[in-house]
């Protein structure tokens, strides 16, 4: 009987201490369950609260932006416009004297909403329809400045008129010539010597940001849907 007894409360104690366990795995399914995800690939419009300028950014610089409208699942807000998200510059590279163009990678790390609800999050630059002569240059969304060949050509052109201009005022002929010759030298000079365009995203600038990989949201922490 005594075998039986010790055998019996050995059972209930194993019981005891394996009932618990079963509770937080419910509770995390259910939590699974209940989760909200910002699917990968979705695009958010933003703007930026600063200027970024390949002449002045460094790599590791902060960027602050606004979400500039809202991305909306089901009836429910996930993202409500004036959503703040910070991120970060991981790449800058000034245009070069001869060939190179200027290029700015910047990817976003953080949304803050107006509540201090903080998610994490992969964001890479999709596209700057705010931005003049930019493009974006491979899947991670770097911002390169056009090509300024066209612009060179134009400064070289434009000072070989000039020169043939006052060559040709004073010698003639020959002195045009001359003064065209010159007045290319120049121009090639100064296309050679003169810095390609920077980046330059003033504040306010919209640039439009993708996630990059699923991003799961707390539904507590969030408006509830709309009825």
């Amino acid at each position: 009987m005594r075998t039986i007894g010790m055998f019996l409360l050995l059972s209930a104690l194993v019981m005891a201490q394996a009932s618990p366990a079963a509770h937080p795995t419910s509770a995390t399914t259910s939590a699974r369950l209940n989760e909200l995800i910002v699917p990968a690939g979705t695009k958010v419009p933003l703007a930026l609260k600063h200027a970024v300028s390949t002449k002045s950014a460094r790599e590791g610089d902060s960027v602050y932006a606004e979400t500039t409208f809202p991305v909306v699942q089901e009836n429910r807000v996930l993202i409500p416009a004036g959503t703040y998200v910070q991120g970060r510059i991981s790449h800058v590279q000034r245009a070069g004297r001869i060939k190179g163009r200027a290029e700015v990678l910047m990817h976003f790390t953080t949304l803050i909403y107006p509540s201090g609800y903080t998610v994490m999050l992969p964001g890479a630059v999709e596209n700057v329809p705010g931005a003049e002569k930019t493009s974006i240059k491979g899947e991670e969304g770097t911002i390169r400045q056009d090509s300024q060949k066209g612009e060179k050509i134009g400064t070289v052109a434009s000072s070989a008129g000039t020169g043939a201009v006052i060559g040709g005022l004073s010698r003639g002929g020959k002195g045009a010539a001359i003064g065209a010759g010159v007045g290319g030298a120049v121009g090639t000079a100064i296309a050679l010597l003169s810095r390609g365009n920077d980046v330059k995203l003033d504040a306010g600038t919209t640039v439009e940001m993708v996630f990059q990989r699923a991003v799961p949201l707390d539904p507590s922490r969030i408006p509830p849907p709309v009825k």
